[in-house]
């Protein structure tokens, strides 16, 4: 591994739990970045299966690696901030590839925009992805899904940093700390950021390619507990649900009762969900111009959907209407910070 004496401008911190070919492509597409100004800080969480050496097989960059045991990708997280020496850090998922002039634009972003202490930024689909890795990819972009509160150009409330692509100042863990231990932990972050009052931003030209889930099983799992978590979050600070974060409740609510009238009275029931589905077709054909992927985005928005709504409804039953669930008591002690 190459080290250097001088602080870099960016640390980049990696949890990684048993994902040694992500890392691969990860590590290769960091070494071929335009701009050096930034060091690597992988942090193996406990990985029965440990990348050092697939970190150690790219000496072109400053990189260091760190094992320790499981506890979790954002103690990991913390981990790695407590090591680091830049003045942002930069936090990536293990599953992205960033793309080569990524640092050289985010500087230049930066110098530009001088008030920001947080950004975020998009992520798309690689061109080497798998279909069904599109078609995820467009189900979690989409504005006909959750997609526009994800921090497109369009957005259906405020910008919210996610982790697979974000950086904030070091002035900020000093003030703020590190990540929670919880699911949605970017978000939590995100909004105490803000609410320690400072500037957050979308630097929409520093993308990164995120492979996300490689099957629709897995994709499910994962939206469920997304769904799960903002009743979490809703514990954690009250007002930040909005009508926004329902709405794929409510559809899974409205879907079911338009397929039983569908079932029970007349076809013509089920002409909305239709429609719908034929706008997601037709937007996921216009912006990858693949019959495919297209065929494919419809399945994985219905899962997106109703994955996320039933998350968000399970959550709701158990945790606010009957006042139950391992996390109640710790969400409202964290909130009072005890």
């Amino acid at each position: 591994m190459e080290t250097t004496t001088k602080s870099p401008r960016f640390s980049v911190i990696v949890p990684v739990y048993n994902r040694i070919d992500e890392v691969s492509e990860l590590m290769e597409s960091l070494q071929a970045q335009t701009s050096k100004d930034f060091e690597i800080i992988v942090v193996e969480d406990g990985s029965t299966s440990p990348c050092g050496a697939i970190v150690e097989a790219y000496p072109d960059v400053d990189s260091h690696y760190y094992y320790k045991e499981n506890e979790g990708r954002s103690i990991a997280r913390n981990y790695g901030m407590e090591r680091a020496r830049g003045e942002w850090l930069i936090f990536f998922d293990s599953d992205c590839v960033i793309p080569p002039r990524y640092f050289e634009i985010l500087g230049r972003e930066l110098d530009a925009n001088p008030q920001l202490d947080c950004f975020g930024g998009p992520d798309s689909a690689h061109p080497s992805f798998s279909p069904t890795q599109k078609a995820i990819n467009y189900a979690m972009t989409s504005l006909l899904t959750t997609g526009g509160i994800r921090g497109g150009k369009v957005s259906m409330e405020k910008f919210v940093p996610r982790t697979f692509n974000m950086g904030f100042r070091r002035s900020v863990y000093n003030r703020v700390g590190g990540f929670r231990e919880m699911f949605s932990e970017d978000i939590d972050m995100s909004t105490r950021i803000r609410e320690a009052g400072f500037e957050i931003g979308l630097v929409r030209p520093a993308f990164v390619y995120h492979k996300r889930r490689v099957d629709f099983a897995k994709f499910f799992r994962q939206v469920h507990v997304f769904g799960m978590s903002r009743i979490t979050l809703r514990l954690l600070y009250p007002g930040s649900l909005k009508l926004v974060h329902t709405l794929p409740a409510l559809a899974v609510v409205a879907g079911i009762v338009l397929v039983a009238l569908g079932i029970l009275l007349s076809p013509w029931w089920l002409l909305p969900i239709g429609i719908y589905l034929a706008a997601i077709f037709i937007t996921a054909l216009a912006l990858t111009r693949s019959l495919r992927i297209a065929l494919l985005a419809v399945p994985a928005s219905v899962i997106q959907i109703a994955g996320y709504g039933t998350g968000f409804l399970r959550a709701w039953f158990t945790k606010i209407i009957l006042r139950r669930g391992r996390d109640i008591n710790q969400e409202i002690e964290m909130r009072r910070g005890k």
